[in-house]
C-alpha cells in the first residue's frame, strides 16, 4: 500500500509507535538528532533490538557516534578508545547483532546503532533478534536505516571529521512538526 494523504504518511513518520492498522505492524521508534556535521543536521529514525540490550535511562544532549573501525564490529575495534563512553555506529554484517553489541559494550560504549548495509536501504527496518547463544547485553542497540549510516559515514569523511555529535533520545512529540527535520532522503510525505 502506498501512503497517500499527507496525514497517514506523516501519522508513519511522526508516532513513536505505528497504528496496527493498514496492515502495518507495531514498532517502537527511538529518533537521534545529529547537531554536527551541519550537513546531515537531521532527526533520524531508529528501531531498537526486540528482545536484547538495555534501554537509556537518560537524554544524552551531546554525545559522540563513532563509527567503528572495523565497520562491522564483530572483534576487535582499533579505535575502541573513541568509543568508550560514547556511542558507536557500526554497519550490519559479520557477525549477530547482539554480539556486535557486545563488543561495543566490551569496549565501554554507552550504546550501539547498527546501520543496515545494504546502503539503498530508506524504508525498511530489521528486526533485531538476540542470537542462540544465550549471551546478553545491558547497552541499547539500535537499528538505522541503511541510507541513513551511510550518509553520516559519508559527511563525516568528507568532513574529515572522527565521530559526529548527536542527541538521544529525543522526544519528537515536543517539536513542532514544520521544525522535525528529517533526511530528505527518506521524506516521502
Amino acid at each position: 500500500m502506498v501512503p497517500g494523504a499527507a496525514g497517514w504518511c506523516c501519522l508513519v513518520l511522526w508516532l513513536p509507535a505505528c497504528v496496527a492498522a493498514h496492515g502495518l505492524r507495531i514498532h517502537d521508534y527511538l529518533y537521534f538528532q545529529v547537531l554536527s556535521p551541519g550537513d546531515i543536521r537531521y532527526i533520524f529514525t531508529a528501531t531498537p533490538a526486540k528482545d536484547f540490550g538495555g534501554i537509556f535511562h537518560t537524554r544524552y544532549e551531546q554525545i559522540h557516534l563513532v563509527p567503528a573501525e572495523p565497520s562491522e564490529a564483530c572483534g576487535e575495534l582499533s579505535n575502541g578508545f573513541f568509543i568508550q563512553d560514547q556511542i558507536a555506529l557500526v554497519e550490519r554484517g559479520g557477525c549477530s547483532f547482539l554480539s556486535k553489541t557486545r563488543v561495543v559494550q566490551e569496549h565501554g560504549g554507552r550504546a550501539v546503532i547498527i546501520s543496515d548495509n545494504a546502503v539503498d536501504n530508506d524504508s525498511f527496518y530489521v528486526e533485531m533478534i538476540q542470537d542462540s547463544t544465550q549471551r546478553t547485553a545491558d547497552i541499547p542497540a539500535l537499528f538505522l536505516l541503511g541510507r541513513d549510516g551511510y550518509m553520516i559515514r559519508r559527511s563525516l569523511e568528507q568532513h574529515g571529521l572522527p565521530w559526529a555529535i548527536i542527541s538521544i533520545p529525543v522526544n519528537v512529540t515536543s517539536i513542532p512538526t514544520f521544525e522535525l527535520l528529517q533526511p530528505p532522503w527518506t521524506f516521502w510525505c
